[in-house]
């Protein structure tokens, strides 16, 4: 039964992601487009953080592997576009392995802060060979175009970005209901208990983090295709917080919640520059005195975002996810609750 329910949700998400552009401008759908691309990312940092135990803050250096890839292919070597996403894709993935080898010695913060070195080198980096990255610069990419004539290019972008998205989130899926899932959990909840029961973690932790570095590389592929340009500035030292910031709202270990945490990615940075105002125009609709208050003071923004982080933090301390699942077994309750025996109807002798 509860399998039935998970395909239905599936399906219906599925169907939502077919007709959504139909009903909408070009702008939206490639706004959902860029949703498509964090989900992806999002997923490849549930694989190694949510499933694996391993804290991540380097995952936009992995993004900009791939932006890179994809860029120099298409523009130096004109490589089309799309074939040079999964290459883009392949190469972050080998970095990620190659970068779990020392990463095995370290743990927590330690390991926080070494992911997080990765996204301060690359762009550095980037800056730095600007004969192959165009430096500060950056590359400029020829704008998509739709092979079929009957959509526009941005449409074309979102049903590529989903088509790919939802392939990665069935492949996860596969990974992570097999054997591979099991010995990453049981690496999470206890490292030594895994090794006692015969878990290579040399094995499983560098294979997180080429899983995870691969699809972050696929992401970095599609968001340099959607930007037609890349340079360091596209992927800042914040956008990995930002990514950790979005699976932990979302629901670490959900694969599924990964929607709510690339539309958290997305949209609330751009968003949160106009609720200020919009606070202050709903607080004085209700007559509290808010008149002083300036929307355009420096810093008022981030001190909204903060505040929106917090009460998701206290209003949903597991995530959306966790938030769901609360209300689901909330629900099964109500539902299951037996009838009181004053309330239930018997049938009268002459009924009978």
């Amino acid at each position: 039964m509860r399998i039935a329910a998970r395909a239905l949700v599936y399906a219906a998400i599925l169907a939502v992601i077919v007709v959504l552009p139909h009903f909408l401008g070009a702008f939206r759908t490639r706004e959902l487009a860029y949703v498509g691309v964090y989900a992806i990312a999002l997923l490849g940092l549930n694989v190694l953080t949510g499933f694996a135990g391993q804290i991540s803050l380097g995952h936009g250096a992995f993004m900009a592997l791939g932006a890179y890839t994809t860029a120099i292919l298409s523009v130096n070597h004109g490589v089309n576009e799309l074939a040079t996403i999964p290459l883009g894709g392949l190469v972050a993935g080998v970095a990620g392995f190659l970068f779990g080898f020392p990463a095995l010695r370290l743990a927590g913060v330690y390991l926080a802060l070494a992911t997080f070195g990765l996204a301060v080198v690359v762009p550095a980096l980037a800056q730095r060979f600007d004969t192959f990255t165009g430096g500060q610069a950056g590359l400029l990419l020829p704008l998509p175009t739709s092979p079929a004539s009957r959509l526009t290019p941005e449409t074309w972008l979102y049903y590529v970005t989903w088509a790919i998205a939802v392939v990665l989130f069935a492949a996860a899926i596969l990974l992570l209901r097999g054997k591979t899932g099991r010995a990453l959990r049981g690496i999470r909840e206890n490292e030594l208990a895994a090794v006692s029961s015969g878990i290579s973690l040399a094995r499983y932790k560098t294979l997180a983090f080429g899983v995870s570095a691969f699809y972050a590389g696929i992401a970095g592929s599609i968001f340099a295709i959607l930007n037609s340009f890349v340079n360091p500035l596209a992927f800042p030292i914040d956008l990995s917080i930002l990514l950790l910031i979005g699976l932990v709202v979302g629901g670490v270990g959900s694969l599924l919640a990964v929607l709510a945490g690339a539309a958290f990615v997305h949209y609330i940075p751009l968003e949160v520059g106009s609720i200020p105002a919009r606070a202050i125009d709903f607080a004085q609709k209700l007559g509290i005195p808010v008149s002083d208050l300036d929307p355009t003071t420096p810093g008022v923004p981030s001190v909204f975002y903060g505040a929106i982080l917090l009460l998701i933090v206290i209003v949903a301390p597991q995530g959306v996810a966790g938030l769901l699942r609360q209300l689901g077994a909330l629900t099964k309750r109500v539902y299951s609750r037996p009838i009181p025996v004053e309330a239930r109807v018997t049938p009268s002798r002459r009924d009978a």
